[in-house]
Formats: structure tokens, C-alpha cells, sequence
């Protein structure tokens, strides 16, 4: 039972709280069922790597961790500020992502 999110992978978004606040970063991945998503370069914590295969060296590397879906804002493409994101109904019936503040087309 996850969070209704209107997030998508690529998007840019803007954290809102907590440290990493007013960084900027595009979402790799959202967690729907948890309501989180991980935004690249936002919330990185230093993970211990064991040498592997893939990772000879291994060592000490950065790892960005899930962030609250509620936390961050979508970056508007048209005006180029947080925006709130609402829907509207195309002229054949399909849904799309548009800005409350300029009325961009995030689709």
C-alpha cells in the first residue's frame, strides 16, 4: 500500500527537506510500494564493498538511498521552477502531466 506518486524515472526533481535540501538531481528509480524514490547524487551514504568479480578494488563507494516520495518536486521543463503537477485530458482521452503554474506538457 504504497503512496500515489505522479513521479517518473528521468524526471528532474527538487528536494524540499532534510539534508541534502535544495539539491537538484533526475529520479533513477520509484519505489511504489514504499513511496520512495532514489534521486541521483541526493542522499548518498558510504557503503563498504567487498572485492568481487565486478569490483576488484572494492573499498569504500557512494550509494544513493531512497528518499520519501513527499520530499521532493517535480522541476518544470517550461519555467524551470518546482511546480505542483496536475492532469489533464488530451482531445483523444488519454491522461497527461502538465504544470499548475505554467501549464507545461511533462508527456
Amino acid at each position: 500500500m504504497g503512496l500515489k506518486t505522479f513521479l517518473r524515472k528521468g524526471d528532474e526533481v527538487i528536494v524540499l527537506s532534510g539534508k541534502d535540501k535544495d539539491k537538484r538531481g533526475k529520479i533513477q528509480r520509484v519505489l511504489r510500494s514504499k513511496g520512495m524514490v532514489i534521486v541521483e547524487g541526493v542522499n548518498l551514504v558510504k557503503k563498504h564493498a567487498r572485492p568481487t568479480k565486478n569490483n576488484p578494488q572494492g573499498g569504500v563507494i557512494d550509494k544513493a538511498m531512497p528518499l520519501n516520495a513527499a520530499k521532493v518536486m517535480l522541476v518544470c521543463n517550461g519555467c524551470g521552477q518546482p511546480a505542483r503537477i496536475g492532469r489533464d485530458r488530451t482531445p483523444d482521452g488519454s491522461l497527461v502531466r502538465i504544470c499548475k503554474k505554467c501549464g507545461h506538457n511533462y508527456d
